[in-house]
Formats: structure tokens, C-alpha cells, sequence
């Protein structure tokens, strides 16, 4: 089994290759759901001079038209810098596209440029996330309720709560996923994350839901060839800018260490010699990361990878990892 996760950072690209990279994040994963993958993960950021996704949502309606079953998670989407009612209606659009297959996960960010854009004041970004989920909830929970009007319409196609989830790596975060009874899904398995989350959850009288941990050391942007040495040469520069792009974003705001995906390396050399989240494997060493983590974490078009590549790379980790499997 394996995931895979795309961001389209594509420095230096142009118009007619940026919309290739876009096509191709679409076309891999309706590819991709029948030969393995169980998750296609997006991600938002603004303000990048990489052309970052900026609108996750829309990409995750373009692939949710075209698959069946692969779970598609957005990861994170930055709930302070969106209006809680037009956010809530693409929510909803996309339960109904993707037929209940989209986790939502809503988080502060922590890049103030991107609250600058916005006109919004980066040192509120606490209270105005505590505002606008409640706000998010309230139109979630009543949308489609012909008891009272104006509401949302129409109503979500699955019970709202159960396809959102907050992001975070502090016991902030936590609480606030177990406060507002939704799932938490961390960036790492910090101590106290678990515990805070439930307590927080059970006080709040919430049953609590889905609680993700998942390991810094985890490799998270995966490449198969069993020639090694040809494989850092084909990616290791895409990877490095990968590293090193999360890393100055994540060091000015402090959330760099114990951090899944996150890498302090800076070039080639020292990213192959760390051995972490970044990494070129053979295909037996790729059934061997699944067997101990579940799942073998892709990232195809990894720092403006040119497609043709990417699809070699991707079509030989999903012959390495085995059938799909859902449930």
C-alpha cells in the first residue's frame, strides 16, 4: 500500500508546465487507486514563489471526480485565512463529489505572510481559528435545517464532524481538536498529544475520534529503484529543495524539530546521509518500510519533478508494494 501527497512546488516553471503538473497529479491518481494507493494527501500554503497550492479543495474536487475509492485528505487547510460559510459550502460540495472520501484537516499555519496576504493579524491566529471553527460547526451542524432559515444548503452527504480533523504538533492543538469534537491528526507523536486530545474530547462531552501520531522518523517522500545511486541522481535535487523550502518555513515559526516529513538537511549528500524523512529505496527495502509503517508515503511530484520522470517513479513503487487494498 502506499500514499501519495502533492503540493506542486514547481520553481522556475511556467504557465503550460504548471498546468502539466496539475494534470498529472490528477491523472496519477486515478492510476494510482487501482494499483495500491489508499490516500492522495494535498496541502495549502499561499504567498510562495514556487507557485505552492493555494486551493487544495478545488484540486481535491478535480480528483474525487475522477476515482472511487482512494481517501482524500487535505492536509492542512488554513481555517483562519477562509470565510466559515463559504468554506463550509465547498466542504460540503465535496462530501457530495467524493461521496464521503474527503478528511478535512484545518489547521493554523505558521507563516505570517500568508496572514499579511489576507489582511489579517498573525499574532490573533489562535483566537481568530478558536472563532471561525465554531463558526465552521454551527453552519456544518445546521446546514440543510429547514427549521429556521437562511441555512447552508444542502445538507453535507456524511455527518460533518467525521470529515474534519485539526492539525497541529502542540498540546494546544490537541485540545482544541478534542474541544470542538473533531479528529486530530499531528504532525508528530509528541508526549501528552494522545492523552490531551482525549481528555479535552470526554470533558467536552465528545466522544473522541480519530487520533493520528505519526512517527518523525517515518519516511514520508519515498522513491523506488533498486540502482540506488541512480536514483539520488534522477530526484535527490527535487528532494533537497523539498527539505529544505519546509525547513526555513518551519524554522522561523520553531516548529522544525520532531516534525513528520521534515528534514534539517540541506543538500544531496547530507539528505542521503540522514536516512529520514527523504529517501531513495530498492523494492525490497520499499516492502520493508510498508511492513513496518503500513504504508510506503509518496511524494511523485516532489519539487517540480518533471512528470515523465515522476510516472517512472511512481509506476515502480506501486509494482513494488503490491495490489490495493480498501476497507
Amino acid at each position: 500500500m502506499f500514499l501519495m501527497r502533492f503540493d506542486l512546488r514547481s520553481p522556475g516553471a511556467d504557465a503550460s508546465q504548471r498546468a502539466a503538473r496539475y494534470r498529472t497529479a490528477i491523472e496519477m491518481s486515478a492510476w494510482a487507486e487501482e494499483r495500491g494507493c489508499v490516500s492522495v494527501v494535498l496541502s495549502e500554503h499561499h504567498s510562495s514563489e514556487d507557485g505552492y497550492l493555494a486551493s487544495p479543495l478545488t484540486l481535491a474536487a478535480s480528483i474525487a471526480a475522477v476515482t472511487r475509492n482512494v481517501r482524500i485528505v487535505v492536509a492542512a487547510t488554513l481555517l483562519p485565512l477562509h470565510d466559515p460559510v463559504r468554506l463550509a459550502e465547498e466542504i460540503i460540495a465535496l462530501d457530495h463529489i467524493s461521496e464521503g472520501r474527503v478528511l478535512v484537516v484545518l489547521g493554523l499555519g505558521y507563516r505570517p505572510e500568508e496572514y499579511e496576504l489576507a489582511g489579517l493579524d498573525y499574532r490573533r491566529r489562535a483566537r481568530l481559528a478558536d472563532e471561525r471553527l465554531a463558526e465552521l460547526l454551527d453552519v456544518l451542524d445546521t446546514a440543510g435545517d429547514t427549521s429556521a432559515w437562511p441555512r447552508v444548503t444542502p445538507a453535507p452527504f456524511s455527518p460533518p464532524r467525521r470529515r474534519l480533523a485539526w492539525g497541529g504538533r502542540s498540546i494546544a492543538a490537541a485540545r482544541r481538536a478534542g474541544r470542538f469534537g473533531i479528529g486530530f491528526f499531528a504532525q508528530t507523536d509528541g508526549a501528552g498529544l494522545a492523552e490531551a486530545y482525549e481528555q479535552a474530547a470526554t470533558e467536552a462531552g465528545h466522544t473522541p475520534g480519530l487520533c493520528l501520531l505519526p512517527p518523525p522518523e517515518m519516511p514520508l517522500i519515498v522513491f523506488v529503484n533498486d540502482d540506488l545511486d541512480e536514483g539520488w541522481n534522477d530526484v535527490g535535487e527535487a528532494m533537497a529543495l523539498d527539505a529544505r523550502g519546509y525547513y526555513e518555513w518551519s524554522s522561523v515559526a520553531g516548529t522544525a524539530e520532531r516534525t513528520a516529513s521534515f528534514s534539517k538537511a540541506s543538500d544531496v549528500e547530507s539528505l542521503r546521509a540522514a536516512n529520514g524523512a527523504h529517501r531513495v529505496v530498492s523494492a525490497t527495502q520499499a516492502k520493508q518500510l510498508v511492513a513496518e509503517y503500513f504504508v510506503l508515503g509518496l511524494h511523485p511530484l516532489c519539487g517540480g519533478l518533471d512528470p515523465q520522470l515522476a510516472w517512472e517513479y511512481l509506476r515502480r513503487a506501486a509494482d513494488a508494494v503490491g495490489p490495493p487494498r480498501f476497507g
